[in-house]
């Protein structure tokens, strides 16, 4: 998932409660907007992408799968990042993780379709991603590592971010349905340009 870094500086801070409101909200709707994608076998960007792939293909729990595949980057964050956004992020994971072990069975689909279906993930997804990232927090990934190649290389992270992409989406261009993978980056577009339009630090301000 994309991960617009570094997180908002905010001239009034939230207070606990209000952290503790925006990242629920953001991990619930998140996690809805997963369970459309997982019902359709499509996937996404970033480590969310390569969990649904695996997941897919070996038929271990998408769960299980994001859980680990994002416990690695915690190291990376916590040196780029610092620990407030590490542990709220390790916190969003876990928790997401948790949601999407119970939260498909909640909402179970007898015919959703595919266009709906994967609209609809991206406008939710990158609305809670959008929660999420305004409380100083993440659903883990390569965008710390996309960072730290930035301050190492000069590369901007941004460009990064689409070279691991590429690869995600190559990667399944080779191993699922065409009809798979269009759908899938149609939904990456709509959540990209969700985050894209919204999530501005010269506009957002904490009150």
């Amino acid at each position: 998932m994309p991960a617009p870094l570094p997180y908002p500086q905010h001239t009034v801070p939230h207070t606990p409660v209000e952290d503790a409101q925006g990242i629920t909200i953001g991990l619930i709707t998140t996690a809805i907007a997963l369970t459309f994608l997982n019902s359709l076998g499509f996937i996404t960007g970033q480590t969310a992408g390569v969990a649904l792939i695996v997941s897919y293909l070996t038929g271990v729990s998408f769960s299980w799968v994001f859980f680990l595949i994002n416990i690695p980057f915690y190291i990376f964050a916590w040196f780029r990042m610092g620990p407030e956004f590490t542990l709220k992020s390790a916190f969003c994971v876990t928790a997401l993780s948790v949601m999407m072990g119970y939260i498909p069975a909640l909402m179970p689909f007898d015919g959703l379709n595919p266009w709906f279906g994967t609209i609809a993930f991206g406008v939710l997804c990158g609305f809670g991603l959008l929660g999420i990232f305004r409380h100083k927090a993440s659903l883990g990934g390569l965008g710390v590592v996309a960072l730290m190649i930035q301050d190492r290389t000069g590369f901007r992270a941004g460009y990064v971010q689409i070279i691991f992409d590429v690869i995600i989406f190559g990667t399944a261009a080779a191993l699922l349905p065409l009809r798979v993978v269009l759908f899938s980056l149609l939904g990456a577009l709509v959540l990209n340009t969700v985050i894209a339009f919204n999530h501005r630090r010269d506009r957002y301000i904490a009150n």
